[in-house]
């Protein structure tokens, strides 16, 4: 990801046509442009070694001791895990550690302290001398859980994450909800045309928008994405995870800052979604140490007040945006969306329509819904410039995160 100021040009006028990906772009990404080899989940490595219950148990004992000696002092530092968290943690770190065939047997044993037959063995899908330094990693060193066993659960999906990627968060799953219940439902034409992920990271709104465009596909008509990210980490990363998922034919991983790969599709997209970075330079120091200390800061930090990326994806989504065609943003919540549709109120008037800042699905400290999303469509050539836009606010139901 790039961090650059708004631009500040004004919105064109493009022809309302679709045309196909040159397949030249199609499956473009290569080793010539890849200098990262993803990691390889922890829950998908083959069990090819092997240790005694006894031995097991011991590193067991140890690894939980160490979670229960951090009490709340993270909570009290920076509102990090506590230990009954850290626990959970360890219960799902044995989960994608042990062999799939004992794995219950074996985890029951564990937590009763039956210590019948120590001698009987366990595989494993790493060394217990791996475990013990990862575990006090994330002890010590606050490496977030992500990074430790390689993966996040994200909607239906499991994602492999590694440092130098911004793990997905609960939250950001509103985009797509937003895409399957307003953009497709209400233009079913949407589904199949051209959809772009700006700052994919691992993918995962890339490969989920992907996968509700093919639920709303006509026999060979169905939509494709296309994935952009400034950071080869990143482009690897969301290449085996779409690699992964079996949706390379539909999903097109490219690397460039923003709207840089998309030159031979302007004006012709049917959505552009993104999670870009929205955090104000001056709170970077005040988060969580799992976040600011280990995840990457091209894409946390939004610049001063947070909106440089978000200005700059408004300046570039009018002009690659099909007519009627659709946007949704992550913000840092409300006070950056009513900043943005004052910013396209003054600067882009008439340019798009129905505009909503959008709750996600995060729980604050009032369980009260936070307001992090902006969507929009750009308004069709038929219709006429409005001298403003309505702002409706779209309340969604609280959902807990299951990684936080």
């Amino acid at each position: 990801m790039l961090k650059l100021r708004s631009s500040g040009l004004s919105c064109g006028v493009c022809a309302n046509f679709r045309i196909p990906i040159p397949r030249c772009y199609m499956n473009s990404i290569t080793t010539s442009s890849i200098d990262v080899k993803p990691k390889v989940p922890l829950y998908l490595r083959p069990p090819s070694f092997s240790v005694s219950l006894s031995e097991l148990t011991k590193w067991h004992k140890w690894a939980k001791n160490l979670a229960s000696s951090v009490g709340s002092s993270f909570i009290n530092l920076d509102n990090g895990p506590d230990s009954t968290l850290l626990r959970r943690e360890l219960n799902w770190l044995l989960q994608d550690l042990i062999e799939l065939q004992h794995r219950s047997v074996i985890l029951s044993r564990l937590e009763s302290g039956n210590n019948e037959n120590p001698d009987v063995s366990v595989a494993l899908r790493a060394p217990l001398e791996e475990m013990y330094c990862v575990w006090r990693q994330r002890i010590e060193k606050r490496r977030p859980f992500q990074y430790v066993v390689g993966c996040e659960h994200w909607r239906d999906l499991v994602l492999s994450v590694q440092e130098g990627v911004l793990i997905p968060r609960p939250e950001t799953e509103v985009i797509i909800d937003l895409v399957e219940g307003v953009a497709l439902n209400n233009a079913p034409e949407l589904a199949q045309g051209f959809w772009a992920d700006l700052g994919t990271g691992s993918g995962a709104i890339a490969i989920a928008t992907a996968r509700a465009l093919a639920t709303h596909a006509h026999g060979d008509a169905y939509g494709r994405v296309i994935a952009t990210d400034l950071s080869p980490v990143a482009v690897a990363v969301a290449t085996s995870n779409v690699q992964r998922y079996g949706l390379q034919d539909v999903v097109e991983v490219r690397k460039g800052s923003w709207f840089e790969p998309l030159k031979d599709v302007q004006g012709k997209l049917a959505g552009v979604l993104s999670n870009p970075p929205y955090i104000p330079s001056g709170d970077i120091s005040g988060l969580q140490a799992e976040v600011g200390q280990h995840e990457p800061i091209l894409a946390l930090d939004g610049g001063i007040s947070g909106t440089n990326d978000l200005l700059h994806l408004i300046d570039g989504v009018a002009s690659i945006l099909k007519p009627g065609g659709f946007f949704a943003f992550e913000t840092n919540g409300e006070k950056q969306c009513k900043f943005l549709v004052e910013y396209i109120e003054n600067e882009k008037p008439g340019s798009f329509r129905d505009m909503n800042i959008v709750s996600d699905f995060a729980v604050n400290a009032t369980l009260q819904n936070s307001f992090r999303m902006l969507k929009s469509s750009r308004e069709q050539l038929s219709q006429l410039p409005q001298p403003g836009m309505e702002v409706n606010t779209l309340k969604l139901p609280i959902k807990p995160a299951r990684y936080p």
